[in-house]
């Protein structure tokens, strides 16, 4: 698998699913366009990095603002001449209230999370990958999607919009070389408890290592026949 080279556009990058496909992908060669809303998290994660300019890009962006996010990718062009890969791992949670009781700004707010900014960066940087015939794109769902729990409603729905773009967009770019999957995650163990305190409770948990391991393989020119997938990451979770 040789991805050296290629460009990679991580949304949320700074986030610990995000910081940690930062570094991966670093080593192996790709040039990273990294996007957050911390300018000063980007700044600290850039340097971590100890890359070339020329291999890096960050920026700090509205993904809820679809002329910025278009802007964004135009920038990355810019510098780097293609867009290869989009990583979108934007986070958010929001939940433990009933329907009856959640406020309406709740499910605002999980819809923005994660149907609006999708949205956004499909619009925004799929069409150069089209125009190359070549490019991965990658989000992270939950199983909550299609499986909710009591008083997980508002964050069911978003995660369900966004697996309905991306299962749309996947279809949509039969042919083309470009692909669209999901990976299911119940939880993201940033803390890797279920190494260091495993438990019942943690052991479907996926840590951020294991999920940049089935993103590399997505990534991969081998993965290439793999398109509309949903992969779950969370072990005998049911």
């Amino acid at each position: 698998m040789d991805l050296k080279d290629r460009i990679a556009v991580i949304t949320g990058a700074t986030g610990g699913l995000g910081s940690t496909l930062t570094r991966e992908l670093a080593a192996h060669g790709l040039h990273l366009a990294l996007l957050g809303n911390n300018a000063a998290k980007l700044e600290m994660l850039a340097k971590s990095l100890s890359l070339p300019e020329s291999r890096l890009f960050t920026h700090n962006v509205n993904l809820l603002d679809l002329p910025e996010t278009k802007s964004t990718a135009e920038a990355i062009l810019a510098k780097f001449g293609q867009i290869d890969i989009l990583l979108h791992v934007v986070g958010g949670w929001t939940g433990g209230k009933t329907l009856f009781d959640a406020p309406a700004e709740d499910l605002a707010f999980m819809l923005n999370q994660h149907v609006w900014t999708s949205f956004h960066v499909i619009q925004a940087f799929v069409p150069h990958m089209v125009k190359n015939h070549w490019g991965r794109v990658i989000m992270i769902t939950s199983p909550s999607g299609v499986r909710p729990s009591a008083k997980s409603g508002l964050y069911a729905a978003g995660k369900a919009g966004q697996e309905a773009l991306m299962l749309t967009l996947s279809q949509e770019l039969k042919n083309t070389g470009v692909t669209a999957n999901l990976l299911q995650a119940r939880t993201i163990d940033v803390k890797r408890e279920k190494v260091s305190a495993p438990s019942p409770d943690n052991s479907a948990w996926t840590t951020p290592e294991e999920m940049s391991a089935a993103i590399l393989f997505l990534l991969s020119d081998e993965a290439a026949a793999i398109n509309g997938a949903k992969l779950p990451m969370f072990g005998s979770y049911s």
